[in-house]
């Protein structure tokens, strides 16, 4: 169940950009694309290591 959470910590961590999004996109405030585009990162590496982890469990389930 722990690596069930690290797909709930992604669905929070997207959740976590939408109001820096709205001031980016809405307001045209440009610092918060800056935090947009950063927490975009953070999304990307942490879908990557899951993603990695799912990979990683499916070969060691294959292997079985």
């Amino acid at each position: 169940m722990a690596k069930f959470e690290r797909f709930s910590e992604l669905k929070e961590l997207i959740t976590g950009l939408e109001a820096d999004a709205d001031k980016f996109y809405n307001k045209g405030n440009s610092a918060a694309g800056t935090r947009v585009r950063k927490g975009l990162q953070d999304v990307k590496n942490l879908a990557q290591s899951i993603r990695l982890e799912i990979q990683e469990s499916k070969n060691a389930t294959a292997a079985k």
